[in-house]
């Protein structure tokens, strides 16, 4: 962990997840490094793109979820979070609720994945991964989840699982972007400070521009 950087994380989402012992299947197999993959499968040649700011109080976690029961297509890319220098990576993990996500260890030592539900403090998972070991686990509610290695208690991040593909980490000055989104009725969400923002927005085509205070 980062310090003070991986604490505001796991506060974060402790104060964010109020406003699963789930069986999970995968295993151990060889994999090389890369970088985190994107959470969103959303197809920005079509559709509208929705431009928001938001006045956030440090780390900000934005979603645009349909009004109405909408299906998305499947995520193009696999999110991962993996292990390096006895640290997660990256700090907070973006992914889709119902989709696959990848542990991963390329450390040259064992380490344990211990995900719980930040809202319900229940356990997802908690599995070893060896040196070059994968292990992959499919989120099935939506929120914020809280990573841990037993092994090395210094290690800790955070999963923020969502059914929408459009999510998103607001930049340093609020400002957020998704583009491709059907027009139609949406709620903007944002987690930010401990509090829980929300905003109807009517996506009509183009570029819908909303700001959230």
């Amino acid at each position: 962990m980062r310090g003070a950087a991986g604490a505001a994380l796991l506060a974060l989402a402790a104060l964010a997840a109020s406003c699963s012992r789930s069986d999970a299947s995968g295993g151990a197999r060889g994999a090389n490094a890369a970088p985190p993959a994107p959470a969103a499968a959303a197809d920005a040649t079509a559709g509208a793109t929705v431009v928001g700011k938001v006045r956030a109080s440090g780390l900000a976690v934005v979603a645009l979820e349909p009004k109405a029961a909408r299906e998305f297509p499947p995520q193009t890319d696999k999110p991962v979070m993996d292990q390096v220098g006895l640290t997660f990576g990256p700090e907070l993990l973006l992914v889709r609720t119902g989709e696959p996500v990848e542990f991963r260890n390329s450390d040259d030592t064992l380490h344990n994945v211990n995900v719980k539900d930040e809202q319900t403090r229940e356990q997802a998972f908690n599995v070893a991964i060896p040196t070059g070991g994968t292990f992959e686990y499919t989120f099935k509610r939506d929120g914020f989840y809280r990573v841990g290695c037993d092994i090395h208690p210094a290690m800790a991040a955070s999963i923020f699982a969502a059914s929408t593909p459009y999510t998103a980490v607001a930049d340093g000055e609020g400002g957020f972007e998704f583009a491709g989104v059907p027009p139609g009725a949406w709620t903007v969400t944002i987690y930010t400070g401990g509090r829980r923002l929300q905003k109807d927005v009517d996506v009509k085509g183009g570029v819908t521009e909303i700001a959230i205070e």
